[in-house]
């Protein structure tokens, strides 16, 4: 039985909407009174009620486990559940109708264009400030009208090629909008990905609804980016600039850039040569044609707009000046969204559009105009009072949720700078159904809705990002404090349009082999992700060997390897040493155990640490979303449950042990995935260089801190290395039971065919630094290759017996020297390649701002 049928066989049951009351005084999108469901609600109320609460919390189960899969986070700054907070998304769609939806569609592209008009004046002729339509306060005090930005020439005089607006319902069931998104809007992408997830929860449903399909909304946002190129219009290069991954919403950037084919980049990624702009590759410059930016006006340009900034690119603007590259929407474009400017815009449409303003304006007062001030004032209560320059960092203010002392505090403030603050009378937003357990319940929303302009025409997206407050009692919508979101189906009235993004199967495509433009910073992103996981990875091995001879009851007395084993661990991360060998009866050498349990768990907690390694491993991770498969990010991010160790005194023995051999087969399947999924380009060939490097130190280390010093029973101190670097089995294979160091050696460093050996590391090494770019006219070695072929020549000539050898001390000193021999080779080479391929660029410099002083 297909799952269509199985929805419609189940019996009917309204379980899940009982108890739903909307609220006095209301607009309620579910219920046009008490017990009458809207028109076009009824066919997803009827296939929810015969799927019932079972059914739809099953398949919530697998939306919510999509979420995590996907990795869908919005970042969170200082947040103790960590930075990358999930998703807030509710399983119940927002649903408008195709009728209603087309009237909200005309007066949101009335206002884009009412928008864009009121840029191209400003940064124009400024007729409108020479003819008092605008106060000039209100422009030229505002920090984000960019005064370098004057007169400069766009693209068919466009300011808004992107443009998103958040509405809301009043009690009568007119739409308002409470703001205006006009520089770099965001969420377009949640938007998408929540379509995504409720999409396959529900596909029967969904297509039932009628409901349409965002992929045109961004098939016209790549052409319209596309037209803006000011050369090679047939394949510009196209990318989008985000503040880096710890911006709030970098997710929606890295799955937008991955989604539109553009390539993520931050500002170190570009630069500025003779006015125009370049992405910095490991092949090289590659000239850019157009910019999407994910970053605010000011962060964009250190050298003309915010000194500050280490977040642009220095000579950003010079270059969109003179008309070398796009940027979308263009730098200056902020000034926009000043609330301040809606008592207006009913004046200036009536001025520039010749029509009166279809949508209004949530009622608002700029306090800078005295007789909205004095109204302010003396309603206060009513109102909710903003900053009217949204970079000034004021905090929004309920005037009800004042007491008198913070009451006279915010009217002297407002009496002291007017200019500063805008009040807007509270709207009793329209209340929506939100899953709560297995029943819904009302609660406010606002809907964030997105345009784009293609061939100077505005087109909206049918839906859009309905925003949740943070409970079911409060007007506060922030994501930053716990707020959600929904999907928003806008229904058709006729046939649903089948298009997607993915090409059609028949359609021609060129072949090509490309993706040897990596940027510079990625690879040394990927680069470290390598070194990370591999540092991980070494890291628990060596902790599970411990642990499991601590957790052996029959031999824990006699394991005279732990001693070495426990300074190793210091050793690695350069910590103290372990404490004393285990003596004396088995029952004193467990409770010994969870001593050495402690030194193991704070070795795990300490500054280069396992802990701090996977932390690291976690933000490294973060940075290249864009460039890894959705399996491999789901392997990275199922380490985030195994990173946080127990307290000593709630720790187990065997616990631990769970965790890391969990642990070993996560890091496992991350080698598995770039090993077989991976194409050999240069995002697979950083991170495994890094991967090589890394496992060459930690083994050399390993080596170097058990092997070079005699022991009397050397025996298990073998076969914990053996086991420690997954050689064990092969060692076995070819010499049976008998272990001694010669062959241990040999297995280990001299080993080509073994995955675990330092020669086959540096035979790994050796290729990929064959394989960089660099001038291939040159007649002699590169740094890089001298490097690792003569670390490779110097393991292929080692003479074993030598190295067993010891002097009167007990030490073995060729052993040693050729181990830190390899450790000076690794750190070298890890330098020579940072400085050719990873930093090749001269670092931006910032120019120092100074305050006059006033005479």
């Amino acid at each position: 039985m297909n799952q269509t049928q199985s929805v419609v066989g189940a019996a009917p049951s309204n379980l899940w909407r009982e108890g739903y009351e909307p609220r006095a005084g209301v607009y309620d999108e579910l219920y046009s009174d008490a017990s009458s469901l809207r028109p076009h609600w009824r066919t997803f109320v009827s296939l929810l009620d015969q799927m019932g609460p079972r059914e739809h919390a099953r398949r919530w189960e697998q939306g919510k486990r999509l979420i995590r899969e996907n990795g869908i986070t919005y970042n969170v700054y200082g947040d103790p559940r960590g930075m990358d907070r999930p998703w807030g998304l509710d399983s119940i769609p927002l649903l408008i109708s195709a009728q209603e939806w087309n009237t909200v569609e005309q007066a949101l592209i009335q206002r884009a264009q009412l928008l864009n008009l009121i840029l191209q004046d400003l940064y124009g002729p400024q007729t409108l400030l020479r003819a008092g339509v605008l106060p000039p306060e209100l422009v030229f005090a505002h920090p984000g009208f960019l005064r370098p930005c004057h007169g400069m020439t766009l693209p068919a005089s466009r300011y808004l090629h992107l443009y998103s607006a958040d509405i809301a319902r009043s009690p009568d069931g007119q739409w308002s909008v409470i703001a205006d998104c006009t520089q770099a809007p965001a969420g377009a992408g949640y938007a998408l990905e929540n379509r995504i997830v409720l999409s396959r929860m529900f596909p029967e449903v969904f297509k039932e609804c009628k409901v349409q399909r965002l992929a045109i909304f961004f098939r016209k946002m790549r052409a319209t980016l596309t037209g803006l190129a000011p050369y090679n219009r047939d394949n510009p290069r196209i990318v989008l600039l985000t503040a880096g991954h710890y911006n709030e919403t970098y997710f929606e950037h890295a799955y937008l850039a991955r989604y539109l084919n553009y390539t993520l980049v931050e500002g170190g990624d570009l630069t500025v040569r003779d006015e125009c702009a370049y992405l910095k590759t490991l092949g090289g410059l590659h000239r850019v044609d157009v910019i999407l930016r994910r970053m605010d006006d000011d962060f964009c340009d250190p050298l003309e707009l915010r000194p500050d900034s280490v977040l642009g690119i220095p000579g950003l603007l010079q270059a969109a000046r003179a008309g070398n590259v796009a940027i979308a929407n263009p730098l200056g474009s902020g000034v926009a969204e000043t609330p301040a400017l809606k008592p207006f815009l009913p004046k200036l449409c009536r001025h520039l559009l010749n029509e009166d303003l279809k949508m209004p304006s949530i009622q608002t007062y700029w306090c800078g105009d005295p007789k909205s001030c004095q109204h302010t004032l003396a309603n206060l209560e009513q109102m909710v009072v903003k900053p009217a320059f949204p970079s000034a960092k004021i905090d929004a203010v309920f005037g009800s949720e004042l007491s008198l002392d913070q009451r006279e505090d915010l009217v002297s403030r407002i009496k002291a700078r007017p200019h500063w603050y805008v009040a807007q009378e509270q709207l009793a937003l329209s209340t929506v159904p939100v899953a709560v357990g297995e029943r819904i319940q009302p609660r406010h929303a606002v809907l964030r809705t997105y345009l784009v302009s293609s061939d100077g025409v505005y087109t909206a997206m049918p839906g859009g990002l309905t925003q949740l407050p943070v409970s079911q009692d409060t007007l506060v919508f922030s994501l930053q404090q716990g707020g959600g979101s929904k999907d928003t189906w806008v229904q058709s009235a006729g046939p649903v349009s089948n298009f997607s993004l993915l090409m059609p199967a028949d359609q021609h495509i060129e072949l090509s082999r490309g993706g040897s433009d990596l940027p510079s910073r990625v690879a040394d992103n990927l680069f470290w992700l390598g070194r990370y996981v591999e540092r991980a990875e070494s890291s628990v091995r060596l902790l599970r060997g411990i642990v499991i001879r601590l957790t052996d009851k029959s031999v824990i007395g006699d394991s005279r390897e732990l001693p070495e084993l426990l300074a190793a661990l210091g050793n690695q991360r350069r910590t103290s040493a372990g404490t004393a060998t285990p003596e004396g009866p088995r029952e004193m050498a467990q409770a010994q155990a969870q001593d050495e349990l402690a030194f193991i768990l704070a070795e795990c907690r300490r500054p280069g640490g396992l802990q701090n390694t996977l932390k690291a491993l976690q933000d490294v991770v973060r940075a290249v979303r864009d460039r890894i498969s959705t399996d491999t990010w789901r392997v990275i991010k199922s380490l985030d449950s195994s990173h946080e160790w127990p307290e000593q005194s709630q720790a187990h023995l065997g616990e631990v042990l769970s965790r890391l051999n969990f642990m070993v087969i996560t890091l496992a399947s991350f080698g598995g995935l770039a090993s077989e999924s991976m194409t050999r380009g240069q995002v697979w060939r950083f991170m495994d260089m890094g991967r090589r490097l890394e496992r060459s130190i930690n083994l050399s280390g390993l080596l170097r801190s058990t092997l070079t010093a005699v022991s009397q029973q050397e025996a298990p101190l073998l076969e914990a290395m053996l086991e420690i670097n997954d050689s064990f089995m092969t060692y076995r294979r070819r010499y049976l039971a008998s272990l001694q160091l010669a062959p241990v050696l040999d297995l280990l460093l001299a080993d080509e065919t073994n995955p675990r050996s330092l020669a086959f590391q540096f035979l790994a090494l050796n290729d990929h630094v064959d394989n960089l770019p660099r001038d291939k006219t040159l007649a002699h070695l590169s740094a890089d290759q001298r490097i690792t072929m003569g670390g490779l020549s110097k393991l292929r000539l080692i003479d074993i017996d030598a190295l067993c050898e010891a002097n009167s001390e007990g030490k073995r000193e060729h052993l040693d020297n050729l181990l830190e021999q390899v450790k000076r080779d690794m750190a070298a080479l890890s330098d020579v390649i940072t400085r050719n391929y990873l930093s090749h660029s001269e670092p931006s410099r910032q120019l120092a701002y100074f305050k006059p002083e006033v005479m």
